[in-house]
């Protein structure tokens, strides 16, 4: 029982108590109840349980703001404990346990809400009996708990003031009807990830003529986007991403909003051109077009957007060149327009924004060279499968210590990767495969100490493997680096006007388990490797990568690496695949390498590799023939080479037998270098004998050597000047 204050209950005269955020934990105490003359009582976000219809909570009968959110109670769906209440207006309960209790009552409430929130979880069924008494909320929240039915239309009827309708993440279904007369007061309606169909209705802006916050995303609606959202002059946020709407963007939406901050359309089947030059929306700070079928140029009428931070227009069908003049959009933090065909070279324009955090221009058509004076606040730089070229040691001149993410993979880059690598302290990605590149890996390498994507792969890259690449964000206690994650999500939930955000989705190119994924969002934060496959690179493999406990891909295949393999690998108790096919490797194979439980992927094909493969046990039960194929000297299972000669000194008769044959294909080095330089010196010693004990064919032999000798005297002065 929580231990209240000495003398709290005997407080009778109390009208407020706020004791919100505290550590409280165990049931109220009885004696709350005394508090008859409480008003107002905030007991949020602490460990307080138990079932408020036996709590004393019912039992303040000048209640009129209750607040239970963030706690550990039991909440009738039907509040029937608070009926008696009748000057209850605000009740909150979040994250709370709602349930629906066996027996239905049939009274009528004495209270009238103004705002009531059950927003939790679990499956509540159809909406609650007692709401439909209501008459005079103006909030409403019932998000998250699964309920069903379809959309409410008799709340706003029933409730003329009401101002806020969030039903985020039910499961409401059918078409989206609303009262047959305006609603003057709704501010904000918030219905996404439900099952709503059909078409938005027609009449949208004149039934919701005061609306500033619109969400419908993450449902099934088709149609077109009705221009009547035009008549909507205050909304300041508009989502209607993730449905099935198809059209364009209407013009009268485009001239007519024009009080829009937020317009998010993605994942739509859009399309048709962005914007007609009419576009009026100069107060547009997000525009999340991304993942529909928009084609031609980018709009010039996008310089009316002076205050535009965020753009998306990835996944479309745009083409021409990314204009000059969006350096003029000098506030702007994110543009992404990866995926679509656009071309020619990335304008120096672009040097301009000086608040520019992330560019994605990847999987497009750009050419030309990388430019040099991006501004020192960029995170992220995607800007792979272009055509871009030159040398990477004329860019990036500028110490972008803020930088964590750099993607230039499958395109033209040449030469060595440069020494300014070094600089960028916070790189946690770097992608550089399916280029050019040539040189050995610079020692600056190991200055990324939060690097944990190293993609180097299918380059020209020759030389060592430095021992100092042992990066700290590799190491297992270091695995989930919340700077990272906040730089690579780089986003808040945009709730309400005036508090704009986005989301970071940009993705990488990864190769793990043999296959080619895209990573984005906080999936990435969770995928560590080093690919350095598809080289020229040399030497033994560093004991210290064996200290990157927490990396999940290594490959470092088809290069021309010699020496053993570490033992320090069975260290590495996360990784997922690890591929060291095609090298020079020799010696064996260790055996605590059967200790890691997370290998799906594991080949030492093609090298020298010799002894007895690793025991069939745990993961490695499960790799074939083709994680040992071309090595000869490698015996054991799943190969078809026994060791039986190696492991058992003692064998039946019949096993002996049946063995030798197996037993022929396997041969010792040593024991053949041996016999072959004996074989050698005896052949040699009997030439030479034969020679001095036979006269005849001594003086046979002299003969042929002088005449092969004459011959290629006279060649040599026949055939050279």
């Amino acid at each position: 029982m929580i231990c209240f204050i000495s003398g709290l209950c005997e407080m009778v005269h109390l009208q407020e108590l706020n004791i919100d955020n505290n550590d409280l934990w165990g049931l109220l105490p009885p004696c709350l109840a005394n508090l008859t003359s409480l008003k107002q009582l905030d007991i949020s976000s602490n460990q307080i349980r138990g079932n408020i219809s036996s709590s004393s909570l019912k039992d303040l009968p000048s209640i009129q703001v209750l607040h239970i959110s963030n706690n550990h109670f039991q909440v009738p769906i039907s509040l029937n404990p608070f009926f008696n209440l009748s000057n209850l207006k605000d009740f909150k309960s979040e994250n709370n346990q709602i349930y629906v209790e066996t027996m239905s009552y049939s009274l009528i409430p004495k209270f009238q809400l103004n705002s009531i929130t059950l927003s939790c979880c679990g499956t509540i069924g159809t909406f609650p009996k007692f709401i439909y008494h209501q008459h005079d909320l103006l909030e409403v929240d019932l998000s998250h708990m699964n309920l069903s039915g379809e959309f409410p239309y008799w709340l706003l009827s029933n409730n003329t003031q009401l101002e806020t309708l969030s039903l985020v993440n039910n499961s409401l279904s059918g078409t989206l009807l609303l009262p047959s007369q305006s609603h003057m007061h709704l501010e904000s309606l918030d219905i996404p990830i439900n099952s709503f169909h059909g078409q938005i209705p027609v009449e949208i802006g004149a039934k919701l003529p005061k609306l500033l916050y619109f969400n419908i995303s993450r449902n099934s609606f088709d149609g077109s986007i009705p221009s009547s959202f035009g008549n909507m002059s205050f909304l300041q946020s508009l989502d209607l991403s993730n449905n099935k709407l198809a059209g364009g963007i209407p013009e009268h939406l485009a001239v007519g909003c024009f009080s829009l901050e937020k317009l998010v359309l993605s994942n739509n089947s859009l399309q048709g051109h962005i914007f007609s030059n009419n576009m009026n929306l100069t107060n547009l700070e997000v525009l999340q077009l991304d993942g529909n079928h928009f084609s031609g140029e980018i709009p010039k009428s996008l310089l009316n957007c002076s205050s535009l931070r965020v753009l998306y227009l990835t996944d479309n069908h745009l083409l021409g060149k990314i204009p000059r003049w969006i350096g003029n959009l000098s506030i702007l933090e994110v543009i992404a327009m990866s995926n679509n065909t656009l071309e020619g070279p990335i304008p120096k324009e672009l040097c301009q924004i000086v608040d520019l955090q992330i560019l994605d221009l990847s999987e497009n058509n750009i050419f030309g060279s990388f430019p040099s004076c991006f501004n020192s606040r960029i995170k992220q730089v995607h800007l792979s499968g272009n055509r871009l070229e030159g040398q990477l040691k004329d860019a990036f001149y500028i110490n972008s210590s803020k930088l964590v993410v750099l993607d230039l993979s499958y395109n033209h880059f040449k030469g060595n990767i440069p020494s300014w690598i070094g600089k960028f302290s916070s790189l946690g990605y770097l992608i550089l495969g399916n280029n050019h590149l040539e040189g050995e890996l610079p020692i600056q390498l190991c200055n990324l100490t939060e690097l944990r994507l190293l993609d180097l792969s299918q380059n020209s890259l020759y030389g060592k493997i430095p021992s100092c690449l042992d990066f700290t964000a590799l190491h297992e206690e270091n695995g989930d680096d919340a700077t990272i994650t906040s730089a690579l999500m780089n986003t808040n939930i945009f709730l309400y006007p005036g508090s704009i955000a986005f989301r970071s989705e940009e993705s990488i190119q990864f190769t793990t388990k043999s296959i080619s994924y895209l990573y984005k969002g906080r999936i990435l934060t969770f995928m560590s490797g080093i690919d350095l496959s598809c080289n020229k690179l040399f030497g033994e493999i560093p004991d210290q990568i064996g200290n990157l406990t927490a990396i999940r891909v290594l490959n470092l295949s088809h290069n021309n690496l010699t020496g053993s393999i570490p033992i320090t690998f069975s260290n590495l108790k996360q990784i997922e695949s690890l591929d060291l096919s095609y090298n020079d490797l020799n010696g064996k194979i260790p055996s605590n390498l059967v200790e890691i439980y997370t290998l799906s992927v594991f080949s030492v094909a093609h090298n020298n590799l010799s002894g007895k493969t690793p025991e069939r046990i745990n993961q490695f039960a499960t790799f074939d023939e083709g994680s040992y194929l071309g090595n000869p000297f490698l015996c054991g299972l799943p190969l078809n080479k026994s060791c039986n000669l190696v492991e058992s000194p003692s064998l039946t008769p019949g096993a002996s037998t049946d063995n030798k044959e197996d037993d022929n294909d396997f041969v010792d080095m040593d024991i053949f270098y041996i016999t072959f330089v004996v074989t050698y010196i005896v052949v040699l010693l009997v030439i030479v004998g034969i020679l001095y004990v036979n006269p005849y064919w001594r003086r046979t032999w002299f003969y042929l050597v002088e005449k092969l000798i004459i011959s290629c005297y006279y060649f040599v002065i026949d055939h050279l000047p």
